[in-house]
C-alpha cells in the first residue's frame, strides 16, 4: 500500500452491533442483564464448589475454572460494549484495543483447553472407573489447569507481539463490537503473511488438538457403552456427559461459523460472535446445574444454611450456640 495511505492510529472505532438509534436502551438493558446473569451465575457455581466438600472432585475443580474463564471472557468485551451503547461513543484506544485482543485470546484458548480436559476427565470416569482416583489425582488436575493457563498466556502473548509490529491505515473502523484479531489484521497496511502463517499453523494446531481430545474422548466413551448396550448405562453416560457435550457443540459451532465459514464480517457473524462470547458463558451455569443433582443439592444446602443462620440471628446468644452446634 502506498505510504500516503498509512498513518499512526491512536484509536479505533468499534461500529458494534447493527442496532437502530431508537433501540439502544432496549439492547443496553438486554446485554446488561445477560452480563449480570453470567457473572452472578458463574460466581454461584464457584462458591458452591468451594463450600460443599462433596463437590471437591476433579470434574467440579475443572468446572470452577471454566466458570471463572467464562466470567473473564465476558468481562473482556461486554462492559466496553455497554459503555459504547450508553455513551454512544464508539472509540477505543490503541492500547485498550491491543489489550482486549490479548485477554480475549487468553480466555478463549483457556475455554478450549478446559473443555478438552473436562472431556478427558469424563472419559477416564466412564471407561476406567476403578482407576479414576489414581489417574485423576489432585496433582495431575492442578498440573492440567496450571499448564492450560501458562500455555494460553504464551499463546496470546505470541499473537499480541506479532500484532503490535504492524502499522494501520487511516481507516480505523472495526465492524465489530470488540477488537477481534482477524478484523484488525484486515485494517493493517503491513505485510500480515507471518501473522496468518502463525494463525493457521500454531492456532490451527491448538484448535485441532483440543477438539481432537474432545472427539476422541467421546468416541471412546460411545464405543465402550455400545459394546454392552443397556438403558441404564446409556442414561448414566448421558447424565454425565450431556451437559458438557451441549456446551462443546454450542461453543465450537458458533466459533467455527465465524472464523472458518465466513469470508467477511456481516450481521450474521456478529450475532454468532455474541453467541460464543456472551450467550454461552451465560448459559453454562444453567446447563451444568439444571441437570446436575450434586449442584442442586449443594444449592439447597446453601439456601438452608442461610435460612438457618438468618432465623437464629434474632438472638445473639442462641445464634452463637447454634453455630457451634452446627459446625461440630
Amino acid at each position: 500500500m502506498r505510504p500516503e495511505n498509512q498513518s499512526s492510529v491512536s484509536e479505533f472505532l468499534l461500529l458494534g452491533l447493527p442496532i437502530r438509534p431508537g433501540q439502544q436502551g432496549v439492547f443496553f438493558s438486554l446485554f446488561l442483564g445477560m452480563y449480570l446473569t453470567t457473572v452472578l451465575g458463574n460466581l454461584l457455581i464457584i462458591l458452591l464448589i468451594r463450600l460443599d466438600s462433596r463437590l471437591h472432585t476433579p470434574m467440579y475443580f475443572f468446572l470452577s475454572h471454566l466458570a471463572f474463564s467464562d466470567i473473564s471472557l465476558s468481562s473482556v468485551t461486554v462492559p466496553k460494549m455497554l459503555m459504547n451503547i450508553q455513551t454512544r461513543r464508539q472509540s477505543i484506544s490503541y492500547v485498550g484495543c491491543i489489550s482486549q485482543v490479548c485477554f480475549f485470546i487468553i480466555f478463549c484458548s483457556l475455554d478450549n483447553f478446559l473443555l478438552a480436559v473436562m472431556a478427558y476427565d469424563r472419559y477416564v470416569a466412564i471407561c476406567h472407573p476403578l482407576h479414576y482416583p489414581t489417574i485423576m489425582r489432585e496433582g495431575l488436575c492442578t498440573l492440567l489447569v496450571a499448564g492450560s493457563w501458562i500455555f494460553c498466556s504464551f499463546h496470546a502473548l505470541l499473537y499480541t507481539l506479532l500484532l503490535v509490529r504492524l502499522s494501520f491505515c487511516a481507516d480505523n473502523a472495526i465492524t465489530h463490537f470488540f477488537c477481534d484479531l482477524t478484523a484488525l489484521l484486515k485494517l493493517s497496511c503491513s505485510d500480515i503473511s507471518l501473522n496468518m502463517l502463525v494463525i493457521f499453523t500454531e492456532g490451527g494446531f491448538l484448535y485441532i488438538l483440543s477438539l481432537g481430545i474432545i472427539l476422541g474422548s467421546y468416541i471412546r466413551i460411545g464405543t465402550i457403552i455400545l459394546r454392552v448396550p443397556s438403558t441404564k448405562r446409556l442414561l448414566k453416560a448421558f447424565s454425565t456427559c450431556g451437559s458438557h457435550l451441549f456446551v462443546v457443540s454450542l461453543y465450537y459451532g458458533t466459533a467455527a461459523s465465524v472464523y472458518f465459514f465466513s469470508s467477511s464480517w456481516d450481521s450474521k457473524d456478529i450475532i454468532a460472535s455474541v453467541m460464543y462470547t456472551v450467550v454461552t458463558p451465560m448459559l453454562n451455569p444453567f446447563i451444568y446445574s439444571l441437570r446436575n443433582r450434586d449442584i442442586k443439592q449443594a444449592l439447597e444446602m446453601c439456601v438452608n444454611r442461610v435460612k438457618f443462620f438468618k432465623g437464629q440471628s434474632l438472638n445473639p446468644l442462641v445464634a452463637v450456640r447454634s453455630i457451634v452446634r452446627y459446625m461440630s
